[in-house]
């Protein structure tokens, strides 16, 4: 009965501890701290006079001392292959060691000189071994059957705790990387010139993935050859390495396939071309992640580190994640850099089309003088004898009359050959094209686009080039006159046509900004000939084209103008229909 007795009161108390020992590990949800309480609980319980939580590392293959009490300075270093020592035997084959004399067994590794016995039993999450916990005594015989079942119960707990504190760990990880990714996707999305999206991408990408060296290749012209764009961390050795083959490269199977490799050790793989370059500069494991946009690859974003590493899903998951978000931004800078070279062309073309509706201003102010002058030189019917040396003069004088004349002739050719090609034009779709053309100049200037537009709006018959024209020289007219910011508002709306043809339709577009408007007397002059422009800053020539085109068009221009109030340009067109 007493030993009945003594035994219950035995289990009740082990019961008790168990559930002291498993609240105050369940407490914690910081990995660190809970291992910290399980080898400091389990040696408190034991009686032993050192402890140790040793887990296994996939990546290195190595049982690693996780947490650690009683042992010396320095025993935390020690690295343990599955199989070797207690620890490994326990860890390989999943079941207890309990070592009376550690002198007896030639699998013990010493750590502590004064250590003679050792109890170990395994962490089991999930049904796998994850680890062994160990508990060390000075004393020979230190531990005894219920010690060990004690051991492999607060086991049980601590395996279930680790369990707990790792998904949690791994959320609260998973929940910072992709905040961190979405900081860096703005930084990335927010850069427009090209090469510093590129510098942006390897750069955030580095600190993100916590990489030795991170680098950016992109598919040449040829789409034969992957040139290094960018890298961060890299030495002069990684810089100036040589062009990859598409089809014959690592890095070239990741662009094809467009799917993530990694590698283990570069220095070693004979798929990777660098290896020398790899050894100077120190790099050990490779993620290479493709960079795709619209299904076609266009490069590869790479990540290294300095050490052995296994790539986790997690970390080849934020690799493409941030190899997607680069897609977008380099095609994005590469559309910006279009766009900025379409927009110089069409400069340019406004600056050919002012100087050929200039030439053929000229030409009819020239010719209706030179007319005149030829008729009174005519009339002057002057004769001199072939020896008198004004018969030359006058010859040479209606010789250079007639070349002017000429000339003046071709002039006027080269501009009629310019006159508008008509066909039917959606107005919309041409505001809708130069608000894409203009969107960066509208950012930097503080201006904001607002634009109602007719869906219902007929076509016109038009020049669509010379239309087009018109409407970037209101805008960018627009956009002068409000150099501190402001609003530019597009509206379309059909309208009736009063002008030329009283039962006709029409398309109304109008301009407005919020600019420093003009004077009456400016409002008066802002279409006037070419050659008569006051305009202080510019040509003065693109408002002037605007009328010369309207008008050609068969449409009409108005301006209404207030100081401080801003301006409406309004551009009537006669239907198609």
């Amino acid at each position: 009965m007493d030993s009945e007795l003594k035994d219950l009161r035995a289990r009740y108390e082990r019961l008790e501890l168990l559930h002291q020992v498993g609240n105050a590990i369940h407490s914690s949800l910081d990995p660190l701290e809970a291992l910290n309480l399980i080898v400091s609980e389990s040696v408190r319980i034991t009686h032993a006079s050192s402890g140790s939580v040793v887990l296994f590392n996939p990546t290195t293959r190595q049982l690693e001392i996780a947490a650690s009490s009683g042992l010396p300075p320095g025993a935390n270093a020690l690295k343990l292959a599955l199989g070797e020592g207690i620890t490994g035997w326990v860890a390989q084959h999943g079941v207890c060691a309990r070592i009376d004399d550690v002198r007896t067994d030639p699998r013990y590794i010493p750590l502590h000189s004064h250590v003679l016995s050792e109890l170990a039993v395994p962490f089991e999450v999930n049904g796998e071994v994850c680890g062994v916990l160990n508990v060390d005594s000075d004393r020979v015989g230190a531990f005894a059957e219920g010690d060990e079942r004690l051991l492999q119960d607060l086991a049980v707990q601590a395996a279930k705790a680790i369990h707990k504190t790792w998904m949690y760990e791994q959320l609260r990880l998973k929940a910072r990387l992709f905040e961190s990714l979405i900081k860096v996707g703005q930084t990335i999305s927010s850069t427009l010139n090209l090469n510093d999206v590129l510098s942006t991408i390897t750069r955030e990408t580095a600190k993100l993935m916590d990489a030795k060296l991170c680098s950016l290749l992109l598919i040449d012209d040829s789409g034969e050859w992957l040139e290094l764009r960018a890298s961060a961390g890299a030495g002069a050795a990684y810089s100036g390495k040589p062009k990859l083959s598409v089809e014959e490269s690592l890095l070239g199977i990741v662009v094809r396939r467009r799917k993530p490799v990694q590698v283990e050790d570069v220095r070693r793989s004979s798929r990777y071309q660098n290896r020398e370059i790899a050894r100077q500069e120190g790099l050990v494991s490779l993620l290479s992640a493709p960079l795709v946009f619209r299904d076609r690859a266009i490069g590869a974003l790479n990540v290294y580190s300095g050490i052995s590493h296994s790539f986790s899903n997690e970390e080849i998951q934020v690799l493409m994640l941030l190899a997607d978000l680069s897609g977008i931004a380099i095609e994005k800078a590469r559309l910006y850099e279009r766009i900025v070279d379409a927009e110089e062309e069409l400069r340019q073309s406004e600056k050919l089309s002012a100087i050929g509706l200039l030439a053929a201003e000229v030409a009819h102010e020239i010719r209706n003088p030179l007319t005149v002058i030829k008729m009174l030189f005519h009339s002057l019917n002057l004769t001199f004898p072939p020896e008198d040396p004004r018969a030359k003069d006058v010859e040479v004088m209606a010789s250079k009359m007639d070349h002017l004349n000429r000339i003046v002739e071709r002039v006027l050719r080269f501009a009629k050959n310019a006159e508008p090609q008509f066909g039917p034009v959606n107005l919309n779709e041409l505001i809708e094209e130069l608000s894409l053309l203009i969107r960066h100049k509208l950012n930097q200037q503080q201006i904001t686009l607002s634009r109602r537009l007719d869906s219902m709006l007929p076509p016109v018959l038009a020049d669509a080039a010379q239309i087009s024209q018109v409407f970037l020289n209101l805008t960018l007219n627009a956009i002068e006159a409000m150099p501190s910011g402001g609003t530019l508002t597009v509206v379309s709306r059909s309208v009736r046509f009063p002008w030329n043809n009283p039962v006709s339709n029409g398309a109304l577009i109008q301009f407005r900004d919020t600019g420093q408007g003009m004077t009456p007397e400016h409002c008066g002059k802002v279409f006037t000939s070419l050659l008569s422009s006051t305009k202080v800053k510019g040509t003065g020539l693109g408002l002037a084209i605007v009328s010369k085109i309207i008008e050609a068009h068969r449409g009409t221009v108005r301006v209404r103008s207030q100081l401080g109030r801003g301006t409406r340009f309004s551009v009537l067109l006669p239907v198609s229909a």
